[in-house]
This record gives structure tokens, sequence and C-alpha cells, in this order.
């Protein structure tokens, strides 16, 4: 990609961005953040990474490891639940925000997932009717004892309910992106999820620029939300990531659970040795095993062994990046076929830099990466068949293998890397600083 991108800007912007952590398990978003703010201090400009409720988790280093979490996902529960923990001394919400107890409680809790979280997301986006304004000030105050920002960057629009009272406080603009709201938001239990859609539509509108990561999300979410975005693709250090040869096995990598597609994988995998004549071809799944996944997991694996296939499946739950990257290169060929309107697919480009082969359903954003870099085989959404199909086809063809990976490879290089992602948001950022 050569170093182009890497010029230092001819006027430094300090740059806030809100992520929200995991606690428990990696997030792409995250990771895409994590990303992005390194890549923009090598542009020259002063960006920093502020982690919301909970802690982030990274397979790699983080940017601002040292900087606390903010709303911590403890003290907001109490802080709307309960009058007193609204008055009491800060040291004592420093104990509930503790990293370790954060993580703890998010491993047994499950804090993140969208069940029973109607009521809460709905307060954070109608933030002026929440009782948390202890949490905002200790934010506001973070960020102003350094000299405030020139741009505040929210990491999705569930924490668009800050804009109005940050935009108010901090006398800066705010940019918001979108990264997966619809799957968290249509997970919620009515009256919520209609509610926070609702409130989330009225929120965003109050932002100074609004980002996409494909074209797919930006009209999904102009239809649901009545708003027009930029799009920025999502880009990847890829540094380390080297092209494989991976001989004879399939490779499923993100987390394990129902809506990336794993199941209809696992399917496919059996259509392919038992219906296609396929007595070779392994399949290897790794990713993010958060605690509600080991269930589901588990049914998987029954699921094989009834098929005699459970030697032929290997299991890699919450590896490094090193690991990631080896596992990658070892793969023949890739798919995780998301069956939610997956906004973009970090995983997917990580896969492309490695020079393997992909198969992903002809929906959602994995259309406008595949087709146009001609890296791997669009099949019918939803159909174990058509899949096994698809992966067959790769895996019969070595000449065909090399080709798609090769191109991947290429694509990631031209469009999908970090700092072609850094530069189109420092056009955005730069642009809504100047007006």
């Amino acid at each position: 990609m050569g170093k182009q991108w890497r010029v230092p800007p001819q006027t430094k912007v300090k740059i806030t961005i809100l992520t929200a952590g995991t606690g428990s398990y990696y997030c792409g978003a995250c990771m895409r953040d994590n990303a992005l703010v390194k890549a923009l201090r090598v542009l020259g400009h002063d960006a920093h990474l502020v982690p919301m409720y909970l802690p982030m988790e990274l397979d790699e280093e983080g940017a601002d490891v040292e900087t606390p979490v903010f709303f911590g996902g403890i003290n907001v529960w109490l802080q709307e639940k309960y009058r007193i923990f609204r008055k009491l001394p800060r040291w004592v919400d420093r104990l509930f925000n503790g990293r370790g107890l954060l993580r703890v409680v998010a491993k047994k809790s499950h804090m993140t997932s969208a069940k029973e979280q109607g009521e809460m997301t709905y307060l954070m986006l109608n933030f002026e009717e929440s009782h948390l304004g202890k949490e905002l000030d200790k934010l506001v105050e973070w960020l102003e004892c350094d000299g405030k920002p020139d741009v505040v960057v929210l990491s999705n629009a569930l924490l668009g309910g800050l804009t109005r009272e940050l935009k108010r406080r901090l006398g800066a603009p705010v940019v918001c992106t979108f990264q997966g709201e619809d799957s968290f938001l249509d997970g919620l239990p009515e009256p919520w999820k209609t509610k926070c859609w609702d409130e989330m539509g009225l929120r965003v509108k109050e932002c100074d620029a609004l980002i996409s990561p494909s074209r797919f999300f930006a009209k999904l979410m102009e239809e649901r939300l009545g708003v027009s975005s930029e799009v920025v693709p999502n880009g990847i250090d890829f540094e380390g990531y080297e092209v494989g040869s991976g001989e004879g096995k399939i490779g499923y990598f993100a987390r394990m659970y129902h809506y990336k597609g794993l199941s209809l994988l696992v399917d496919a995998f059996i259509h392919l040795r038992t219906k296609l004549g396929d007595e070779k071809t392994k399949f290897a799944v790794a990713g993010t095993m958060g605690g509600g996944d080991e269930e589901y997991v588990a049914g998987l694996k029954r699921k094989l062994g009834e098929y005699g296939l459970e030697d032929e499946v290997s299991w890699h739950a919450n590896v490094s990046r090193q690991e990631k990257a080896a596992f990658l290169e070892s793969l023949s060929v890739f798919s995780v076929p998301a069956i939610y309107p997956e906004g973009f697919g970090l995983y997917l480009v990580e896969a492309m830099a490695c020079g393997v082969p992909v198969v992903m359903p002809r929906a959602a954003a994995f259309t406008e990466i595949v087709e146009p870099a001609e890296c791997g085989i669009l099949v019918e959404p939803g159909s174990a068949e058509a899949l096994a199909k698809g992966l067959q086809t790769i895996l019969k063809d070595s000449g065909l293998r090399k080709s798609m990976g090769e191109k991947g490879r290429i694509a990631v290089e031209d469009r999908y890397h970090v700092g072609a992602m850094a530069k189109s948001f420092e056009q955005i950022l730069r642009k809504v600083v100047e007006k």
C-alpha cells in the first residue's frame, strides 16, 4: 500500500472516540476503533480511545490502556435503580468501575446481551430522562482535563443520547458511526425495541456527521432512521498477516453463535462430507466464545458426533492475534455465512489479507466486498446445500483458490487497510471541525 497515507496533516486535530467495551469477548467494533486511533496518530492527530460501560477486549495492544472506563456497567445500573448510589462519593464509584470486577460481572451475567437490556438502552438514548448525570460529569471533566477535544466520535449510534449534552458542554461537534445497532435493537423485547429505534432516530439527527461501514448499511439505516451517511469501509492493520498455503481445510473465524451462521456452516460441512463425496476435508472453527455460547457450541459438537465427524472438526476459542493469523493462513477456504444483515464483516477482510478465498451469502455487505475483489463465491443465503457446493468448487480447484486468494490480498492492500480508513475519517472529521 506504500507510505503515502502517513504524511502528517497541516493542522493537528484532537479527536476522542467513545467506544462500548464488551468485557468478556473480542469485538470487531472495538478492534476497528483501536486500529483507527493508532492510524490517526500516525497521521499526526491527537487521537484518544475512551471505553464505555465495560473494558475493551482486544487481540492486539490497546491504544489507550490506562484510560478509565466511563459509564461503567455496574455504576450505571446501580445509579439508575437506587437513589443512594447517585449521591455516593466518587471513590466508591471507582471501586465498582474496576476492570477486573467489570470483566467478572460481564462473564457471569452477560451484561452485553441485548436481552433484558431494553430499559437501560432506552435511558441511555433518552439521556435527559435518566439519573446518570454524575457519570456524564465524570466523563466531561476527564475530557476537559487535558484540553477539550476538537471533535467527539461515537463508535455506535446507541451512544447517541449523549450527543446533545456533549455538544453543549464541550462546544465540540459530534460524529457518529453506525456499527451493528440493528441486530442489537431488533433483539430487544417490546416496547423497548420500538422506543429505542424511535429515540435513536431522533438523536442521530443531532450529530454533525454520520458514517456507515458499507453502502448496504448506509441504505439500511436510511430506510430505518431517515438519515443519510457517508461510507467509510472498515480497515485492518494487516501487519503479521501473511499469505498462507493451506490444503483441505474449511475455516470459520467469528463469534461462535447462531447469528454468525455457524450452525449453517456445520450443516454445509456435514452435507459436503456425507452427500457430495468429500472424504478428506477438515473443518476448523475459531473465534470468540462468550459465557452464553458454550451450550450452543456443545450442541453443534453433538450434531457432528451423530454423523461421525466430531474428530474432523477442531475448535479454537478466544485466540490471540498471532494465533488468529496462523489459523487463517492454514485454511484453504473461509466462510462466515451470517444470517443477519451484517454491516461489514471485519473477519472477511482478515481472511482476504491472508490470501484465503471465501464463500459467503449473496446478502448484506458481503456482495459489495466480494464481487469487486473477485476473491470468492457468493451463494444463496440460508442454504447449506448451496454453501457446500460453493466450498467444494474452491476446494477442488487449486488454480481458482490461488487466483481468488491473490485478488483478495490485493483488495485489502488497496481498499481495506487501516491507512485508507484513517484518511477517509480524517477528511470527514476535518470538514466537521472547520465548519
